[in-house]
């Protein structure tokens, strides 16, 4: 019998692509695609070459390029068309004793083998080349006081054979989602590409021999000719915080000047252009505990002045991608909009904004053809996965051209709609709605309430790990809302809820709420919720407000927020909006759902993973006890060696199975049925 894709074996066995990249010529696309690995115990990558014509005008069918048993990602271009890709494989040289991390390969752009090209004791994060003279420029975690790779390789020698494993912290962060930060951290170097088709790169040369942390999940780029290195620089600035600028580094002297810099501002993710004159840049405005909440926009920079301008006065989109027009005389933009994530042309004379997108997609991995004529990205939506595309650079609300996919083609078991209502202060709040295809007022489906994440994004596209499609197989209507600090609806949207998550959000939360359940062909009576991250600090805050819903699943979720503003990876971001739990607790208290403990009568389900550094496990173990000292029926699954996402396939599965076992108990009053690997 053939199963269908939502069924949990095979949806986990779906290949998957995760970025697009095109070559200098415009005549190639690789992406990086994952699947499930031969044991089932894991996601692999490998690349895949992916025709840039459209099936219709001859495209062919998608190559693998690439396989190992540790996988590829990573994708980069020399300028001959060499691909460029990290992978964790071991070189043919490589002792067991020596091999950490990933090191870089190149495959011929002829085909052939691949062969290792660089590798180093740490290795290899990520990388960027030069467009015209192909240097490449290597981010390596490098070990304090380590000169070059072999001091490197010895000091990390001596660490392991003296039993050492602790790290001395000087500054924040300590970690970041779900690793520890040091004791090595990252480095600048910069190498000459492989001199034929059998050598390496050359030697490297460390940049940043000074960096100390400054460089942590520091974006790079290379000028075309490869003269300069731009790329974040973390600055303190007291009280554990520290701020991002943008530095050019001199890739020959090592010379470093500030580039972008403003005590208000981050400057993240710089982009050069074509041209090699300017650099684009995203700026973010972490908000203000008083005043203006987190902005986000895109700024330009002359390299040779330094000058800086916003390329979107006035406008108040939320980009999230960025790209230069080949002739360097505009920028794409992929930004939040209105529960989609369209495309932008920022023509940069006259500053005009064109949209390029008219559908519901949400468009990412933008790279514009050098011939100016078109942009290829990937498009995905609630009701299609990540696909490359074709979209016209200069046709306004056009329509894209589907490529042929290496991903995973799917119809989906019911259909995608948009809802909307008023809220209580007037504003709009609207939602996508997934409906099982058998939903009707003859026979109203049970709804489930999904929350997301952030809290600032928006529920606008595809998701592997919150996929409401396996709940609509179930028949389950499921609800998917943007509520107030949701991006794409302009900064007012944020302003409701600045500093006030429970009261507002939870208001406009309802308020959509009710819309579904007005519907006649959506069950009132058989409803639940859940959310993870910031939407499971919504389940939580939901739990102790009303008891309209039969069940409530909380993964990753915030619950007494005294205590998580000081365990969480990154606490300084949290402070812009809540200050601290010392010096200002009265958003504490008026936000935090522990403080609601007394008033939760619906039973919950609470998920948390063990290695969850951004929300960690004391969230989820306070709740579970909360939960029991105030006698609710609940259940706590945990894992060991998850971090704030269920990556692997087998606890994806349990993590499926186990919420549709509590809601067939409690929205369908079935006997429990506990998982049977648990």
């Amino acid at each position: 019998m053939v199963r269908s894709w939502y069924e949990l074996p095979e949806y986990v066995r779906l290949r998957r692509v995760n970025g697009l990249r095109l070559s200098p010529d415009g005549t190639r696309l690789v992406a990086p695609v994952s699947g499930i690995a031969p044991d089932s115990k894991s996601f692999r990558g490998a690349l895949w070459e992916i025709d840039v014509l459209p099936e219709t005008e001859g495209g062919r069918a998608p190559r693998r390029l690439t396989r190992s048993a540790k996988g590829e990602g990573g994708v980069g271009f020399l300028p001959d068309g060499s691909v460029l890709f990290t992978s964790g494989r071991p070189g043919p040289e490589t002792k067991a004793e020596d091999r950490a991390g990933a090191s870089l390969w190149l495959l011929p752009a002829d085909g052939g083998e691949a062969r290792q090209v660089a590798s180093r004791p740490g290795g290899i994060g990520s990388f960027t080349v030069a467009r015209d003279s192909g240097l490449v420029a290597l981010t390596c975690d490098t070990l304090p006081r380590s000169t070059d790779e072999e001091a490197d390789q010895e000091a990390r020698k001596a660490r392991e054979e003296a039993g050492v494993t602790a790290i001395l912290h000087e500054t924040l962060p300590v970690r970041s989602w779900d690793s520890d930060i040091g004791p090595d951290h990252p480095r600048h170097l910069v190498a000459e590409p492989p001199a034929d088709d059998e050598s390496r790169l050359g030697d490297p040369r460390d940049l940043t021999p000074d960096a100390g942390t400054a460089l942590l999940g520091a974006g790079a780029a290379l000028t075309p000719d490869g003269s300069l290195l731009i790329t974040e620089w973390r600055v303190p600035v007291g009280r554990g915080s520290q701020r991002s600028d943008i530095v050019a580094i001199d890739t020959a002297t090592g010379e470093r000047r500030t580039l972008a810099s403003d005590p208000d501002h981050e400057f993240s993710g710089p982009l050069v252009s074509p041209d090699g004159r300017h650099v684009l840049l995203s700026r973010d405005f972490e908000g203000d505990y008083d005043g203006e909440p987190r902005d986000e926009t895109v700024w330009l920079v002359d390299l040779a002045t330094g000058r800086g301008r916003d390329l979107l006065p006035g406008h108040e989109l939320w980009p999230r991608d960025l790209a230069w027009a080949a002739d360097s005389g505009a920028v794409f933009v992929a930004a939040d909009e209105n529960g989609r994530r369209p495309v932008f042309r920022i023509d940069l004379a006259d500053g005009a904004v064109t949209r390029l997108t008219g559908d519901h997609g949400a468009y990412s991995s933008l790279n514009p053809s050098p011939d100016g004529r078109y942009v290829y990205a990937l498009r995905d939506a609630w009701d299609a996965p990540h696909a490359p595309v074709r979209l016209a650079a200069d046709a306004a609300d056009g329509r894209p051209e589907y490529l042929r996919t290496p991903g995973s083609e799917l119809t989906m078991p019911g259909t995608l709609t948009e809802i909307e209502t008023t809220a209580d202060d007037g504003t709009r709040v609207r939602a996508w709605l997934v409906l099982p295809e058998e939903a009707s007022a003859e026979s109203p489906s049970p709804l489930m309430l999904w929350v997301h994440g952030g809290p600032y994004m928006s529920f606008n596209g595809w998701s592997w790990r919150w996929n409401p499609w396996l709940l609509a197989a179930r028949g389950y209507a499921v609800l998917l809302p943007d509520p107030a600090l949701s991006t794409g609806y302009g900064q007012d949207m944020l302003r409701r809820a600045w500093g006030r998550w429970g009261p507002r959000t939870f208001a406009d939360v309802m308020a959509i709420t009710d819309a579904a359940e007005a519907r006649e062909d959506v069950d009132a009576e058989r409803t639940a919720m859940m959310g993870g991250s910031f939407g499971g600090y919504m389940a939580n805050w939901i739990a102790g407000h009303t008891d309209r819903f039969r069940a409530i699943v909380s993964h990753a979720s915030l619950w007494g927020l005294d205590g998580f503003s000081g365990t969480t990876d990154h606490p300084p971001v949290w402070e812009h909006e809540f200050g601290t739990p010392l010096d200002r607790p009265e958003r504490y208290t008026l936000n935090s759902p522990h403080l609601h403990a007394d008033k939760i009568r619906t039973p919950m389900l609470v998920i948390h993973g063990d290695k969850d550094y951004r929300v960690p496990i004391s969230e989820g173990l306070r709740l579970w006890r909360d939960l029991l000292l105030h006698e609710v029926d609940a259940k706590f699954l945990y894992f060991p060696d998850e971090n704030h996402w269920i990556l692997s396939p087998g606890n994806a599965r349990i993590w499926y199975e186990t919420v549709f076992a509590f809601l067939d108990h409690h929205v369908h009053g079935k006997e429990w049925n506990r998982p049977g690997l648990l």
